[in-house]
């Protein structure tokens, strides 16, 4: 069985160790430093298998000697946004935290492959792959699964159809400087630019680069966790499986887009090396300058670590 562990076992990192374990993905390891919650959250999990119909182990650990010879390696451990915080608020914050546990999974998993999800996303994600040292292609971060997740929730909403249908792409960084691609983003294969008013495409690219805020503001003590979860899931699936799936995801560029040095949101080939290829869109003018806007901001962010 292959051996997945989720470092942080708060809302996003307990519901994607449910996931893994409905899908029987993997075996799970949950880690966190608080004593007792990740084992009481996996043993609970656990006694979900004989109703759910799972045989997948779940346990819970304090040490990270636990993660060893894992596969695939989720972080979701951090502080969470709070109403008003941008992501690059969290990025002192986190970085302490990202730093000493990238330290961690380098000595206790090696060979694993890493997806991060804690914010701001692009900036840890290249924090990691520093710390570690791992080749660019073991190390990715979740963020466009998500946003895609979410352009394609309000695009159904829009065209009262089935979510089934919609492939949406978004690229760029996890936050107000993601890039929405509405010419990439088909209903059954045709554009939404064919479907909908380039008035209604704003307003739900919009909202779908303030999605996660939308989320921090109604709740008022935390961030989103299932939609978050799910995009990992499906991320952890695509590389376990060797699916070869085309999703976007923050990889380390170093040319692409005639951008180099920096983790941003771009489509990728995920198998079980990881980052197997980086697929280079035709972008136009508008969108090429926002991505590498986008990418700018993260430059900035990694300066100030």
């Amino acid at each position: 069985m292959k051996k997945v562990s989720v470092i942080g076992s708060g809302n996003v990192g307990a519901t994607t160790a449910l996931l893994i374990a409905e899908r029987e993905l993997a075996d799970v390891v949950l880690v966190d430093i608080i004593e007792g919650v990740p084992q009481g959250k996996g043993l609970d999990m656990l006694q979900a298998g004989p109703v759910d119909g799972f045989d997948t182990k779940v346990v819970g650990a304090n040490d990270y000697a636990e993660i060893r010879g894992s596969d695939i390696i989720v972080v979701t451990a951090g502080f969470p946004r709070k109403p008003g915080m941008s992501r690059l608020d969290l990025l002192q914050k986190n970085a302490e935290i990202i730093g000493g546990i990238s330290e961690k999974i380098a000595n206790y998993a090696p060979a694993s492959v890493v997806i991060m999800v804690t914010n701001p996303v692009d900036i840890m994600t290249y924090h990691t792959w520093k710390v570690t040292g791992f080749p660019k292609n073991r190390v990715m971060g979740q963020a466009g699964v998500l946003d895609s997740a979410r352009f394609a929730t309000f695009i159904a909403m829009e065209l009262d159809v089935s979510v089934e249908d919609i492939s949406a792409m978004v690229l760029g960084g996890h936050g107000d400087e993601m890039v929405p691609l509405p010419r990439y983003t088909t209903v059954s294969g045709i554009p939404i630019t064919e479907l909908l008013s380039s008035d209604v495409i704003d307003r739900l690219t919009e909202r779908t680069q303030k999605g996660g805020a939308e989320i921090v503001d109604l709740l008022k003590t935390g961030s989103a966790f299932y939609a978050p979860a799910s995009s990992v899931t499906q991320m952890v699936e695509a590389i376990l499986k060797n699916k070869k799936r085309i999703l976007p995801c923050s990889a380390y560029l170093k040319g692409e887009y005639g951008i180099s040095d920096v983790y941003v949101g771009v489509p990728v080939k995920l198998g079980i090396n990881g980052v197997e290829e980086i697929i280079e869109l035709k972008l136009i003018e508008s969108e090429l300058t926002a991505l590498r806007n986008s990418a700018e901001v993260y430059k900035e962010g990694i300066r100030s670590l």
